[in-house]
């Protein structure tokens, strides 16, 4: 028996034992009579196992009573079953909804406004192609490498659909196949791009990423996601998803490297997602790509961090002087309301 709210699902094998117990037949004597191993019969009793025709005819001779009866009783139950299954999903799909940020996502248009909660559901089921929402936590589904600030069962969940998203929008950006080598060799160019504003270098990544077999999705940042990038595989593509939190360039430009050393270091397409380790390892791969750590050392030694200072430095690597203003935040020899002024803020149209 399986219960929900409002259905109770009964199998056939309930009637079955009460016919037993009135013969005072043994379910050992009705299996030989059945001409059925004692387990399958167990399994009957217990709803295990679906009533066929077959075996309607047999409790047809058997136990006297119509094939029809028992094909009905049949029927009957695995529509109730149904029925309690859909109920009490419904009910779990209703507590991840009231988790998810909808409210937001509508304001993004990812999905259509309502206050009707089994509306919300639909719509969410719809959004993530699933059949329950309980589905979207399965690693088989997500597999992402990301970079955030907070782990926590809402912003696990904001992720996911932050991601989604992600994963819709990439279907609209034709790539070439995937090339690793391409990327890697291409890292350089993408390095210099971090001098220019956002409506120059944002086709150009877009275009050289799309060449390597990598599609670039901007999004708004969802509230309590601490999201800050994301990567993975979607059908014959990657997806590198990005989103302008806080809109500080360095931030961004590291973003970015974070997730190219995920795809360039082999961590994506993983079964539980990457580790703590690959994290560090990505975090690593993007500060010495940005700023080689010789570099940074020997500019650390000069201790003059003024602003010409650093500008002539970043002017010296090529790279935006906001990148150079985060790397000495990062490692504490600025505080993080020092220079600041250096650091671009990027407006970029999703």
């Amino acid at each position: 028996m399986t219960r929900s709210r409002t259905y109770i699902a009964t199998p056939p094998g309930a009637t079955i034992k009460e016919q037993l117990i009135d013969r005072g037949m043994s379910q050992k004597e009705f299996a030989f009579r059945m001409n059925m191993s004692e387990k399958h019969i167990s399994r009957l009793i217990n709803g295990d196992v679906q009533l066929t025709p077959d075996v309607a005819l047999r409790l047809e001779i058997v136990l006297g009573i119509e094939a029809g009866f028992w094909t009905r009783l049949e029927a009957i139950y695995r529509e109730k079953l149904a029925r309690v299954e859909a109920e009490n999903s419904l009910d779990e799909d209703e507590e991840i909804a009231k988790i998810l940020p909808y409210s937001e996502m509508a304001t993004f248009e990812w999905v259509p406004k309502t206050k009707d909660s089994k509306e919300k559901i639909a719509h969410l089921r719809r959004y993530f192609e699933v059949v329950t929402l309980a589905s979207i936590n399965n690693n088989s589904i997500s597999r992402i490498a990301c970079r955030r600030l907070a782990l926590t069962q809402k912003s696990d969940l904001a992720l996911l659909a932050w991601a989604q998203e992600a994963r819709i929008k990439s279907r609209e950006i034709a790539t070439k196949s995937i090339d690793i080598n391409a990327l890697t060799n291409n890292i350089v160019s993408i390095r210099r791009m971090t001098t220019q504003s956002p409506d120059v270098f944002c086709p150009s990544l877009k275009a050289l990423l799309s060449d390597c077999g990598v599609a670039l999705v901007l999004l708004p940042h969802l509230k309590g996601s601490f999201l800050q990038g994301a990567s993975f595989y979607e059908g014959n593509k990657i997806v590198l998803g990005l989103t302008t939190r806080d809109k500080d360039a360095d931030k961004f430009w590291f973003s970015l490297f974070h997730e190219l050393a995920h795809i360039v270091l082999g961590h994506l397409g993983k079964p539980d997602g990457t580790t703590e380790n690959d994290e560090l390892q990505a975090d690593k791969w993007a500060q010495d790509y940005l700023i080689p750590e010789y570099e940074i050392k020997d500019f650390i030694d000069t201790h003059d961090y003024s602003s010409e200072s650093i500008e002539s430095f970043a002017n010296k690597l090529g790279i935006a002087p906001g990148i150079v203003v985060g790397r000495l935040q990062s490692e504490k020899e600025l505080k993080h309301n020092m220079l600041n002024d250096l650091k671009e803020q990027y407006v970029i149209e999703f």
